[in-house]
């Protein structure tokens, strides 16, 4: 008898029939699974008119897109082959191969329902215990866009490539006149390139309507981010508000170049979604404006937003030598100033920036996959439903 165990391949069952006899009973699968099965999924069928052919159903295209946004699959081409040879994929997908146009069409598509599913699933984790609003930290970070950064219209570009374009048609045109052979060839040259010359002015309009210097041609609502080190990236803001037990109460992505504007957008947005005001707001130096202390305390909302100079003096541990002079400014030194409040602001970092660094470095979201301001949105929205979707589920919650 020989001592190694039997090898074929090619035998007609290589799984259990029950997807549940290959993997755990607390696969996040199955919770992704138990959880789309809860939400009101009627906002994605109502974005569909009647006629047609037979669709994928709602709930399988969410379940597999949640999956892989939980386990850093953010391509549609790689979540095509992943549904063929992925086991959970396959079960939440019911055995159906979906190509990656339907895939994409979904999350281009559902922006709105997406939103809808993020703020269900809040609701959802709040009744079981998370998402407390004691303290909610926020903050934001810069994700590039998917263009090139290279491909970008600026008046003299313009006028360069219009100028190039007319000698060049001059040109063609020159040739076909002196020669008396077919000219088809040539003409339909011609044509392409007086279709480019005709579409210069509409670039143009648009560089001048968007107030900016350069405008990507692959994403004309990407912008020149400054990132961390001092270099420029074209892409977008993505910006979070993290309870302390670290499940995303807030997200939006804007194309924002300095966060200071984004403060109150974002409490707002969190007292929309959870139907209360946090207790304790905190976020850096990069949310302080003086009209934001102003605003938050007509709010009587309880903030910890340091300028500048006093954050660094916080993280060196020195001194602040700068003076403020509007009464708001100064309440809010006092308090930073004060043990509790160094305590309280201290805490920033631990909320809100591992889930940061999660979403880029387990997540692969370092880059978009869409183009678009409202494209790029609902990739940010999966990706943030997602990431709560696997905090439920380290938490025990059913």
């Amino acid at each position: 008898m020989s001592r190694f165990k039997g090898y074929a391949p090619e035998q007609a069952y290589l799984l259990p029939p029950s997807v549940q006899d290959e993997l755990s009973g607390n696969h996040l699968c199955f919770f992704i699974r138990h959880v789309v099965e809860r939400l009101d999924l009627s906002s994605y069928e109502q974005a569909y008119a009647a006629e047609g052919g037979a669709l994928y159903a709602p709930e399988l295209m969410l379940s597999v897109w949640l999956y892989a946004y939980a386990t850093g699959v953010t391509s549609a081409r790689q979540l095509e082959r992943r549904l063929v040879e992925d086991l959970p994929l396959r079960y939440l997908a019911a055995g159906a191969r979906v190509d990656n146009w339907a895939l994409s069409a979904f999350r281009r598509r559902h922006g709105r329902a997406l939103n809808d599913s993020f703020t269900q699933v809040l609701e959802m984790a709040r009744e079981l215990g998370m998402g407390k609003l004691g303290r909610v930290a926020i903050d934001s970070t810069r994700i590039k866009a998917s263009a090139c950064r290279d491909r970008v219209d600026t008046e003299q570009h313009l006028r360069d490539l219009r100028a190039d374009l007319r000698w060049q048609i001059r040109r063609w045109q020159q040739t076909v006149d002196r020669d008396d052979s077919d000219g088809g060839g040539m003409e339909v040259a011609i044509d392409q390139l007086e279709d480019k010359l005709a579409e210069l002015p509409q670039r143009l309009e648009r560089l001048r309507k968007s107030g900016l210097k350069k405008l990507s041609t692959t994403d004309p609502d990407a912008r020149y981010l400054r990132c961390r080190g001092g270099h420029f990236e074209l892409g977008y803001t993505g910006e979070i508000a993290v309870s302390d037990d670290h499940l995303i109460v807030a997200q939006r992505v804007t194309q924002n170049a300095a966060d200071n504007a984004s403060l109150l957008p974002m409490v707002e947005q969190t007292i929309q979604r959870c139907g209360a005001a946090p207790e304790q707001t905190l976020a850096d130096s990069g949310f302080f404006s003086i009209e934001n202390l102003k605003q938050m305390e007509a709010q009587h909302l309880d903030a910890y937003v340091p300028d500048s100079n006093q954050a660094r003096s916080l993280n060196l541990g020195k001194r602040c030598r700068t003076t403020a002079k509007a009464a708001a400014h100064r309440r809010m030194r006092r308090k930073l100033r004060s043990k509790d409040g160094q305590a309280t602001y201290a805490r920033r970092k631990a909320i809100v920036e591992p889930v940061f660094g999660v979403l880029k470095q387990q997540r692969n979201l370092r880059q978009f996959r869409t183009c678009g301001l409202n494209n790029v949105a609902s990739e940010f929205t999966l990706a943030t439903l997602a990431y709560n979707l696997t905090r439920m589920h380290s938490a025990g919650l059913r």
